[in-house]
């Protein structure tokens, strides 16, 4: 637990180089703490305390930046001084954050099989509270050319819209692409609504010529692969 300096005062009256802003554009921001980062967000704390002091509040609760990626509002709101701004200016930042990493993997990341898929994605799924549906988009030697999120919700009540799977890959010129979701329950196992999608997808990738390899399901700790498993239509594997 860091020592807090200057605790209880506005950070405008704190000397200039111990503000967290300006120790940000002096040193850099590889040198500030987590509790410092989300400080320089938040911008402003609550009567009484500094936001800094509300920063190390929220990571008291959240434990670290991973921790805020899947907590829902009322989590968020249950924090004094925590409004809608400042809830909406740290979701964005931490979007920026993931959307940075994958987009410094594209072109780097070869997939092969269900568990490079797991690997990939697990970080980004595994403990969302809802169903979220992912296309993993790749060039014809499997390398992934970019991720998009295409809904959430649970798939039998928010089916994913084939059209704009199909779009999105051909607006990329991806050649093939994964399908990819997770079950909040911890079980992969597919629902007979994940089969009749898997089957709905297969034929409008090959009515355009891209190749679907897999639909894999992540749930906890494991998956499931329907090329792996001989769920793709043929009962072959594809490669």
């Amino acid at each position: 637990m860091e020592k807090a300096r200057f605790s209880f005062k506005g950070i405008k009256n704190w000397p200039k180089v111990e503000r967290p802003r300006e120790r940000l554009l002096k040193h850099g921001e590889q040198y500030l703490t987590d509790s410092e980062l989300l400080a320089i967000l938040l911008r402003t704390g609550t009567r009484g305390e500094s936001a800094l002091d509300l920063a190390r509040i929220i990571l008291r609760k959240f434990v670290d930046f991973r921790g805020m990626i899947h907590r829902d509002y009322r989590s968020w709101r249950e924090i004094k001084g925590v409004g809608d701004a400042k809830i909406a200016q740290i979701k964005a930042a931490i979007e920026i954050g993931k959307r940075l990493s994958l987009m410094e993997s594209n072109g780097k990341i070869k997939i092969g099989n269900g568990g490079d898929v797991f690997n990939f994605l697990k970080s980004e799924l595994r403990g969302a509270k809802k169903e979220k549906f992912l296309v993993v988009l790749l060039n014809s030697k499997n390398y992934v050319i970019r991720t998009i999120e295409v809904t959430d919700g649970s798939v039998s009540e928010v089916r994913p819209f084939i059209r704009e799977v199909i779009s999105r890959t051909l607006e990329y010129f991806a050649d093939r692409l994964i399908c990819v979701h997770n079950h909040p329950s911890g079980d992969p196992s597919p629902s007979p609504e994940d089969r009749a999608l898997t089957n709905d997808l297969i034929r409008a990738a090959d009515c355009v010529e891209v190749k679907l390899l897999d639909h894999v399901i992540i749930a906890d700790d494991g998956y499931f692969s329907f090329n792996e498993n001989g769920e793709m239509g043929n009962g072959q594997k594809r490669e």
